[in-house]
């Protein structure tokens, strides 16, 4: 695709063939005359869910695709997304649909009118069950607690940021939830905005007790790691 796009869409896909026309098809609607990309980056899929995005390109020239030779995890997948982005701005979602397309407007709109350099999206009116609401309670509270962080909803993949801003990240294994803390890190500023929070409707969960609170530790560590360490300093003068 050649057309130039201001907005990139990077979209991991795991196992999601019934929810990826249902998803091409809203993000149309939620972005009517804008020029975008849907980068959907299929992190090895044994469901189809590549043939299904290749048939849909057939009508959907905005849809770039990325294929994995093999599951690599979603981190991997958000990093080969922001690669092969083009536009300016790039905002992440998940592709079973609980995220609502018709959110992306805002958190654009909040990257504008703040100036950060990332917005996250607060999941509100949670449609889990209680005790997935739990288990992502805990997580988020052992997050931001070693992390020194205030993010309400580490676990919602729906963001936006400037190109600039995250693809400077480094990116491991698991430091996909912690994007924003990446971002003020290196200087950013990061705001928030409330996102609707929708039902799964097709496949399944690829979370369970050990990557949302285990693995929240785990991770929660190796940022904290990564703070600690991190290169602090100021230019004052510079004379070339």
């Amino acid at each position: 695709m050649s057309a130039p796009v201001d907005l990139s869409l990077v979209v991991p896909v795991y196992n999601e063939r019934e929810n990826l026309p249902l998803l091409v098809e809203e993000i149309a609607r939620a972005l009517p005359g804008r020029r975008y990309e849907i980068v959907a980056v299929d992190d090895g899929s044994t469901d189809g869910s590549l043939d299904v995005l290749r048939a849909l390109k057939r009508e959907h020239p905005e849809l770039h695709i990325v294929a994995f030779a093999a599951n690599a995890g979603q981190t991997a997948a958000f990093a080969a997304g922001f690669d092969a982005a083009r536009g300016g701005v790039i905002v992440t979602l998940d592709a079973d649909l609980q995220n609502d397309p018709a959110d992306i407007p805002a958190v654009i709109a909040e990257l504008e009118r703040s100036g950060a350099a990332a917005v996250a999206g607060y999941r509100v009116n949670r449609r889990d069950s209680a005790w997935k609401r739990l288990q992502s309670s805990i997580a988020n509270g052992v997050r931001n607690r070693l992390n020194r962080e205030t993010i309400r909803d580490t676990g919602c993949s729906l963001k936006a940021f400037r190109a600039e801003a995250v693809r400077a990240l480094p990116l491991f294994n698991g430091m996909h939830r912690f994007l924003p803390t990446l971002v003020r890190m290196r200087g950013g500023t990061v705001a928030e905005v409330p996102v609707r929070h929708r039902p799964r409707r097709f496949g399944r969960t690829k979370y369970g007790m050990w990557n949302r609170v285990f693995r929240a530790l785990a991770d929660a560590l190796a940022v904290r790691w990564m703070q600690r360490r991190a290169l602090r300093y100021r230019v004052r003068e510079e004379l070339p």
